[in-house]
């Protein structure tokens, strides 16, 4: 090899997503020498974060006490021990790092984000409901904090302190370099082997080109993976499906793009580090086909308020605790269960005014743009613009002023003939009945009831309880809701210093590998898992804040 294409450094990251840009900062804040590098282009800075609508997890903060919530750092444990659900041996750090992250959102993480010039929106959301038991899975109170500015406003002062340093002098960023091999010496990991692929222009999120120009070995003391996980590789998803959750879908929408392909981790593991819970994966089941996407197969997220009347793919309501936004997991395996790879919300235009929102950057353009004129647009009625141009545009969208013609819409953009119109009027009329009285049996119109006591909820998320065939709710509205692939719950084991350990020898202790940490996602956002088996959400961000941290930190030391 060329010895002009060899470069030394003290850290190299691997991935410029929001992990791997937090570790660079931190890494060239203690003077050290960073080198990042990505496969994508500088058009893809910041990684999946940029498509993010910013929601960060917070215990006790001045927004939630402002809207009337009592948090604490033991209901926020409780809350987590419950979704989580650790139950195997190689949960030792994954533990050890909830309890770290935890300690985290309830101490010095608003702090040092308003330090940084991160901002929240006033109103706290309430994400992953729970599924109806006090110590089960699910946030007891909101804890979403949606950032001003969304996914790009999380990124900016990480991104901002990157480029000073690179003018500096301290940071090089080399992007379309692909890692193939890391480097090791001794057991020691000390560089990467990358392939340099050609130029791209091709926009954010879009597939690049992965033909080879070249190659470069770049050497370091240090090195820390960032680079992701594998919810673009639908393949390795269904590969690693695990059967508690039912059999893997033939069919999925991306919610992320072809980029985020799990790659790094097995070039991790062949250099010694420890991949476990790799059957931990978190998939939403409220996906919609993009009807203008950015990457093929794009998926766009549903953020559901709790109202829409959920159903199978042949009409069955979902059962408690599957509401809309209350068990993702949970919902997903019952789904798995029906033979189907989609399923039905059926709701009125005052719901989906209400209650519909989109998960993204790009389509909550007043939180992106951090306009409050069209912010307010939100309190005035009418579906917001995003939400519109689906009812408008989007093929799983169906809009009827009447049932008959709502069945048939159905029918044609699912499986034909699955659906009458008698069947969908049962149980509909039988959910209608509950809500004539200020007290009933239906365990969904009582949680209506309920979650609009909290200010934000009555404010912007949670419709007045009303009958779904009420003409002057409508028109009405159908919405076939796909399976949605997005994050690894899984990752490579690592110690509370972010430095990967190898598999137990025969004493049963995992040995760090020598300059080889991770963090991110790759890291299951912290020691190979941090979240267990369930998100509580707010969660997939801050894990990259907090893993990045104390990874760059800690390679920063050497």
């Amino acid at each position: 090899m060329d010895a002009r294409n060899s470069f030394d450094s003290d850290v190299i990251v691997v991935g410029a997503g929001l992990a791997g840009l937090v570790a660079a900062a931190e890494a060239a804040d203690a003077g050290r020498r960073v080198i990042v590098v990505d496969q994508e282009g500088e058009q893809s800075l910041g990684g999946q974060a940029f498509w993010s609508l910013g929601g960060l997890f917070l215990v006790d903060s001045p927004e939630q006490r402002r809207m009337g919530v009592r948090d604490s750092r033991e209901l926020a444990g409780q809350d987590w021990a419950g979704s989580a659900q650790f139950d195997r041996p190689e949960d030792h750090w994954p533990r050890r790092w909830a309890e770290a992250y935890l300690d985290f959102a309830a101490g010095e993480k608003r702090a040092w984000l308003h330090g940084l010039g991160v901002r929240f929106f006033p109103v706290v959301s309430w994400a992953e409901r729970g599924d109806g038991r006090a110590d089960g899975h699910g946030n007891s109170v909101p804890r979403f904090h949606v950032t001003w500015g969304t996914g790009p406003g999380v990124l900016e002062p990480f991104v901002r302190r990157v480029l000073d340093h690179a003018d500096a002098g301290r940071v090089r960023l080399l992007f379309r370099h692909r890692v193939d091999e890391l480097l090791t010496e001794g057991g020691a990991v000390v560089g990467v082997r990358c392939a340099v692929l050609e130029p791209t222009t091709a926009r954010r999120g879009a597939a690049t080109s992965r033909a080879v120009t070249g190659d470069v070995e770049l050497r370091a003391s240090a090195v820390v993976v960032a680079s992701g996980g594998i919810g673009g590789n639908h393949e390795l998803v269904r590969r690693m499906w695990p059967a508690r959750l039912g059999t893997p879908p033939s069919t999925m929408v991306a919610g992320v793009p072809a980029h985020v392909d799990g790659r790094m981790l097995g070039i991790a593991a062949e250099a010694g580090g420890r991949m476990i819970n790799g059957d931990r994966m978190w998939h939403y089941v409220e996906g919609l086909r993009n009807w203008d996407p950015v990457w093929e197969n794009h998926g766009i997220r549903i953020l559901p308020g709790p109202s829409s009347v959920w159903l199978d793919a042949t009409g069955r309501r979902l059962p408690p605790p599957y509401f809309p936004g209350f068990d993702t997991l949970g919902t997903l395996k019952h789904l798995r269960g029906t033979g189907y790879d989609y399923s039905w919300f059926v709701l009125t235009q005052r719901i989906v005014e209400k209650e519909f929102a989109l998960s993204g950057s790009e389509q909550n353009p007043d939180l992106t743009g951090k306009d409050v004129r069209l912010l307010l647009g939100r309190v005035r009625g009418g579906a917001p613009g995003p939400v519109d141009a689906f009812l408008r545009h989007g093929e799983d969208f169906v809009v009827a002023p009447a049932l008959g013609e709502l069945v048939e819409g159905m029918n044609r953009v699912g499986e034909p003939g699955l659906l009458t119109e008698a069947g969908l009027r049962a149980v509909l009329e039988a959910r209608d009945r509950e809500v004539e009285n200020p007290f009933g049996k239906d365990a969904q119109v009582m949680f209506l009831r309920g979650h609009r006591r909290y200010r934000g909820d009555r404010l912007i998320r949670v419709a007045a309880p009303h009958r779904i065939l009420d003409p002057a709710a409508g028109p009405l509205i159908a919405v076939r809701l796909n399976i949605l692939t997005r994050k690894t719950l899984g990752g490579l084991e690592t110690d509370l210093s972010g430095r990967c350990l190898a598999a137990p020898d025969a004493s049963g202790v995992g040995r760090p590998v020598p300059g080889l940490f991770a963090a991110g996602e790759a890291a299951g956002f912290g020691g190979g898992g941090l979240m267990g088996y369930n998100a509580l959400e707010g969660t997939f961000l801050g894990g990259c804040l907090f893993s990045g941290r104390v990874a760059g930190r800690a390679a920063a030391m050497g």
